[in-house]
Parts: C-alpha cells; structure tokens; sequence
C-alpha cells in the first residue's frame, strides 16, 4: 500500500511539473521576448496573444491545454483512482498559476483547467469551447469568459451527476480560476479591462 501512494504521489508531482512548464513565458523567448514586461505581464495566453499577435497566442492557448489533458492522461494510464486522477489534474492548474520554473508565479489558470477538462469530461469540455468562444465573441473580453465558464462546467457535473470527487474537484477549479482573476475583476470595474481587438492595459 505504501508503494502504490508513493507511486501516486510521484504521478501528482509530475502532473505539477507538466502544469508548470511556462510556455507562454518560452515561445516568446524565442523573439527575445519576456512577455512579463508587456501588456497585463501575464504569462497565459491571452497576454501573447495581446503582445505577438493571434497566432502565437492560439498556439500557446493549445499547449496551455495540452499540458492538463497530458497530466490526466498520464493519471489515467497509471492508476486506476478517480482521487488521484483528480489530484492530478490539481497539481497541473497550480503548476501553471504557480510555476516552479518561475519562482512560483505563472497564468490565471483558464487554458490549463480546459485541458483537465478535457481528459476527464470530453462532451463537457467541447460545451465549454464552444461557450468561452461565445462569451468572447459577445463581450470580447476573455477573462469574462474565463471566469464564468469554469462556473457552468462545475453546475453541468453535477447536474449530468458525474462522478462525486471529479464534481467537487470542478468547484474547486472554479474558485480557483476566479481568484487568480482578481485583478481582471478589478480592471472590470474600473472598466480599463482590454478587450480583444482593443489596447492593452
């Protein structure tokens, strides 16, 4: 028994590392670029996007993504635990917000929670795609998509009554996602919130 936690532990420890991987901090590197010096000094992807154009920010909103379905997949493959597979999933969303590689800083989270979502509830996450791009399409501000999104995932798991530890763990992520965007609420209010198409602020 003592094994098969340590093994679990080292799965939720290399779900942090993957979560933690800053690629909206290293593709703009590329171009001598530290996207922390520009716009919000955000590393997600929506700050990329503001500072090198669409193509980069899509690029890395896709492997922001990527790295919590690859967390997942790699929990699922290994162990057969809905609560660690949950923990997993965890540890790659506080990766990316709280990156080991950049002291401990990082992302606002929304990208890397739809890539958990993604590994443990598909249909789920194909209704939040097409609801963040609605919600951008009509307000043009993502972090307002950012933050209402993760709140309709979590009431669809419980109201599809998914499993009970992957419906708590969607609150969670919700509560986490919004308050990583404290300060969007703030520029919110203060209506100096840039939308997309907009200037930066």
């Amino acid at each position: 028994m003592a094994g098969v936690d340590i093994f679990a532990l080292l799965i939720i420890a290399a779900g942090y590392l993957i979560g933690s991987i800053p690629f909206g901090y290293l593709i703009p590197k590329i171009w001598n670029i530290d996207v922390r010096h520009y716009g919000s000094g955000n590393i997600g992807a929506t700050n990329v996007f503001r500072t090198l154009g669409p193509l980069l920010g899509i690029f890395v909103f896709i492997l922001d993504i990527a790295k919590g379905t690859l967390a997942i997949y790699l929990a699922q493959q290994t162990m057969d635990a809905p609560l660690v597979i949950v923990l997993t999933g965890l540890a790659a969303l506080l990766g990316h917000m709280h990156s080991v590689f950049l002291k401990f800083k990082g992302g606002r989270g929304a990208a890397t929670g739809l890539g958990v979502l993604l590994g443990v509830a598909p249909d789920i996450f194909l209704g939040a795609l097409i609801l963040v791009v609605l919600i951008i399409l009509i307000t043009r501000y993502v972090s307002v998509a950012s933050m209402i999104v993760p709140i309709l995932v979590a009431a669809a798991f419980f109201a599809l009554k998914r499993p009970l530890p992957y419906s708590l763990a969607s609150v969670l992520f919700a509560i986490l996602i919004i308050i990583r965007h404290i300060p969007n609420i703030k520029r919110l209010l203060e209506k100096s919130e840039p939308r997309i198409g907009g200037k930066s602020a």
